[in-house]
């Protein structure tokens, strides 16, 4: 199964300071109504590539140019983000576009989209109304809403219901010391290894990266006005040692990155959760596809990631990302195009449907709703995570995620037992975001 989220941004970042820096930020044509008579092409470029993904896409397609039989659209599947923008920038690319990843909307805002703003308004859209929250937080970046969340994307933690029954334990964990406990409990060491683990807490456990866990910390990334607050946010640095006290309570960094060494490919039936390697697993709601593609034999279960002990009443809450979509702003067709993003992203048999087909869940809150949504329990779990109004995303900014990167390398070196001083270090990381943010801004 697809993971949205793993395609990293920071490729991206080059083509996009090229875009900006000749200015090609296009000029929109008309934004009024498209003409119900006026024949007109469209080109879309999306990210995905697989057969059903794309069947589902064309589904949508037909089920639109049905509604609108004068606009026709023409997709090109798996394109990234370096090529999308490629294409905008040369003015005879795309005239909507689809992102795998949250952490370029900042650079898209900067010029390469159209601020979809005014056509919300005149459409009487309000956007704050029709989407899940996190998820408009993550498509708009200074004010501009250059983009609207099309599938969307939550973090929960998967569970062994056998592993948890043998080790006497009722019910996940809901915050962040019963979670620690719970790992000790379900972990049996062999020698220098295990032959069961708790939890993979190490920050190159599949998804178990710094920005899905501090979301159930509560951070503040950057303050007001753009500077990053990591240092001054004791929710990080919190975050950050209790971290590092689960990897010392599981055996030390070493044994731990040892066993993780022997973790099969993550969608493989050797994924460590399908092989029984780990009791726990933080994952998102596309797994669920895989445990039963793979005929999964051992009773499991999900449920939202523990959240600090100081934030026990937010449980339920979880990272939330997602794919994002918006029109190229040297698109000479954007009345047609606004029409297909808006069908694309409001309507809510084209969301449900498109979720349906590919694991994921949609991003309207009616569509969330929807009898006619998977209902299986596990997914539901995911359904709630995103739809929960404490759940969190990753800001957006103008250089990509390289603010993420920034704070990963710093992690992996706290998790190692390399940093004497976690605040000191954490002013450093400050430093160097500020210093990229200001580069990318020119």
């Amino acid at each position: 199964m697809r993971q949205p989220f793993s395609r990293s941004a920071v490729l991206a970042t080059a083509v996009v300071t090229a875009l900006l820096a000749a200015g090609c930020t296009g000029t929109p044509a008309s934004q009024a109504p498209a003409d119900a008579s006026a024949p007109v092409t469209i080109k879309f470029w999306h990210g995905w590539s697989q057969p059903h993904e794309v069947a589902a896409i064309q589904a949508n397609i037909k089920a639109f140019e049905k509604l609108h039989p004068n606009i026709t659209v023409v997709s090109t599947p798996n394109v990234t983000d370096d090529k999308l923008l490629q294409g905008i920038r040369s003015g005879s690319g795309p005239d909507v576009v689809s992102s795998f990843t949250t952490d370029n909307v900042g650079l898209f805002c900067n010029g390469a989209l159209t601020d979809l703003n005014p056509l919300l308004q005149k459409a009487g859209i309000d956007k704050n109304a029709v989407f899940v929250k996190t998820m408009v937080d993550y498509t708009q970046y200074q004010g501009k809403q250059c983009t609207l969340p099309l599938l969307g994307d939550a973090m929960g933690l998967y569970y062994n219901k056998a592993m948890f029954a043998a080790a006497g334990i009722a019910s996940p964990p809901k915050t962040w010391s019963q979670f620690s406990a719970d790992a000790v409990k379900l972990t049996k060491s062999r020698g220098d290894s295990y032959s069961q683990l708790g939890f993979m807490p190490n920050y190159h456990g599949y998804n178990t990266t710094p920005g899905h866990y501090l979301a159930q910390y509560g951070p503040s990334y950057f303050t007001p006005d753009g500077k990053a607050n990591l240092a001054n946010d004791p929710a990080v640095t919190t975050f950050l040692k209790d971290q590092q006290n689960l990897v010392k309570a599981l055996g030390g960094y070493t044994k731990l990155e040892k066993y993780r060494a022997t973790f099969g490919d993550e969608y493989s039936t050797q994924n460590a959760f399908e092989a029984k390697k780990v009791a726990m697993q933080l994952d998102g709601e596309w797994r669920l596809a895989n445990l039963k593609q793979d005929k999964v034999a051992f009773p499991y279960a999900a449920a939202p990631m523990p959240v600090a002990d100081d934030r026990a009443d937010t449980y339920g809450a979880g990272y939330v990302t997602g794919t994002v979509a918006g029109i190229s702003a040297t698109s000479q067709h954007q009345a047609a195009a606004w029409e297909f993003l808006r069908f694309l992203t409001t309507d809510t048999n084209a969301l449900v449907t498109f979720a349906n087909a590919i694991n994921n869940i949609p991003s309207t809150v009616a569509a969330l709703k929807s009898p006619q949504l998977l209902q299986d329990p596990t997914f539901q779990t995911f359904v709630k995570i995103a739809g929960n109004p404490d759940s969190q995303t990753t800001p957006a900014s103008p250089n990509g995620g390289q603010y993420q990167t920034i704070l990963a390398d710093f992690a992996y070196k706290v998790e190692a037992g390399k940093v004497q001083d976690i605040q000191a270090g954490l002013r450093d990381v400050d430093r160097q975001i500020d210093t990229a943010t200001a580069q990318a801004q020119g």
